[in-house]
């Protein structure tokens, strides 16, 4: 676990920010009971459709919007490249990028911490939407602020 945190620290020290266009809102508003969630995803992504059962499984109400591009996606968002996955989410004023558990998306909304999102970089096996029977990969949440400061939100499959 050393070895993931260790890795994890240095590689937030190089991710670039381009958090300044971003047009999520300031602050983001107070969590509703069943949160909505807009989710960016490709038509044939079939990791995406099980992160958003996993989503649904865990009481949120999605709003799926199938897109050809994702880059103009990731754009209109300032989803840095380097914590880029296949999808991207808005929920409540916060940018959720990749397969960021259900637990994790309402630990924030609960907080209300003046973020931009959470990020899973990549598409780590045994994330949500990610499963392949057994194997688990060790993953990091990101949590990124309005300035581009990343940090670890949460470990999984330690």
């Amino acid at each position: 676990m050393k070895s993931i945190v260790a890795g994890l620290v240095v590689w937030l020290v190089s991710v670039p920010v381009a958090f300044a266009q971003s047009p999520v809102s300031e602050s983001a508003p107070r969590s509703e009971a069943v949160p909505e969630i807009t989710v960016y995803k490709s038509p044939t992504c079939g990791c995406c459709k099980k992160w958003i059962s996993h989503l649904r499984q865990n009481g949120f109400h999605v709003v799926a919007q199938d897109v050809i591009s994702m880059g103009p996606v990731k754009q209109k968002y300032a989803v840095p490249q380097m914590l880029r996955s296949c999808h991207t989410a808005v929920v409540n004023g916060y940018v959720i990028e990749g397969h960021v558990p259900a637990a994790d998306i309402r630990r924030l909304l609960k907080s209300r911490p003046p973020l931009w999102g959470l990020a899973v970089p990549g598409m780590p096996i045994g994330s949500p939407g990610m499963e392949q029977g057994n194997q688990r990969q060790p993953y990091g949440v990101l949590s990124v602020d309005r300035n581009g400061q990343v940090d670890v939100f949460s470990l999984h499959n330690q």
